[in-house]
C-alpha cells in the first residue's frame, strides 16, 4: 500500500496556522520591510510563543526598545547563523539553523534560543519559520 490510498485525516496549513494566531506572519508590514531590506525574500513567519518571548508587545517593552529594533537584532543573529552554517559545510543542505539573541527585560539581558527552519510552505514553496529552541 502506498500512502497515496490513505486519506488524510486532518491538515493545519500555515495559512490556517498564521490565521488562528499560533504563526506571526513577519513578511507584510514594517517587519516585512525590515525583512527584505535584511536580504530575506522568502515568506517568514515566527511561532507566537517566539514572537511574544524575542520582539514583545509593543506596549510593554523596556525604555529604549522597540519591535522593529528586536527584529532586527533577530534578522541580523539569523543571517549570521545562516552564512556560518553554509560556511561550515557548503554541501549539506542546512535546513535548521541555531541562533541565540540577547533580549534586554529592562533590567537584564536574558539569551533566547532560537532556531530558523527552511522548509515548504502549503504550496511546497520554501518558507522560513522561526521558533523557540524545542519547538516544532
Amino acid at each position: 500500500m502506498n500512502l497515496q490510498e490513505f486519506d488524510a485525516v486532518s491538515t493545519f496549513t500555515r495559512k490556517m496556522a498564521i490565521e488562528a494566531g499560533v504563526l506571526v506572519d513577519m513578511t507584510p508590514g514594517k517587519f516585512g520591510e525590515a525583512l527584505h531590506e535584511a536580504g530575506f525574500c522568502r515568506h517568514t513567519a515566527m511561532t507566537a510563543t517566539a514572537f511574544a518571548e524575542v520582539i514583545g508587545d509593543a506596549d510593554r517593552l523596556p525604555p529604549g526598545q522597540d519591535q522593529i529594533g528586536r527584529w532586527w537584532d533577530v534578522l541580523t543573529l539569523m543571517r549570521f547563523a545562516i552564512g556560518a552554517a553554509i560556511r561550515k559545510s557548503p554541501s549539506v543542505r542546512v535546513d535548521n539553523v541555531p541562533f541565540k539573541v540577547l533580549v534586554w527585560n529592562g533590567t537584564k539581558h536574558e539569551a533566547k534560543s532560537l532556531y530558523v527552519n527552511c522548509g515548504p510552505g502549503d504550496n511546497a514553496e520554501p518558507v522560513l519559520t522561526i521558533m523557540l529552541e524545542g519547538e516544532d
